[in-house]
């Protein structure tokens, strides 16, 4: 089953989100293939201030575990979160 977060930064938290950045990319890669995509949302400026990441995960306790270890949640730059079931209803990705 899938599962996404949607994240917003605390205020002013961009330097706080850059230090913790490459932690929050090296627990990404260690998800393999349970980490189906992810990305920052982007302020009026182009600075990062929030995440949207989908993970597959058994049920919505491991989607929390799963998405409690990551630096960002662990080290506080999130000031909002919502984690819930995702279901993929159109994929018209290119890459």
């Amino acid at each position: 089953m899938l599962f996404s977060i949607v994240a917003y930064d605390k205020p002013n938290g961009l330097a706080h989100r850059m230090a913790v950045r490459p932690e929050h990319l090296a627990h990404l890669d260690s998800l393999g293939d349970k980490l189906v995509l992810a990305g920052p949302f982007l302020d009026a400026e182009g600075n990062m201030n929030g995440s949207f990441m989908v993970i597959e995960a058994a049920d919505q306790a491991e989607a929390e575990a799963t998405f409690g270890r990551d630096p960002f949640v662990v080290q506080g730059v999130f000031g909002a979160m919502d984690i819930r079931p995702f279901r993929i209803g159109v994929n018209n990705t290119k890459k």
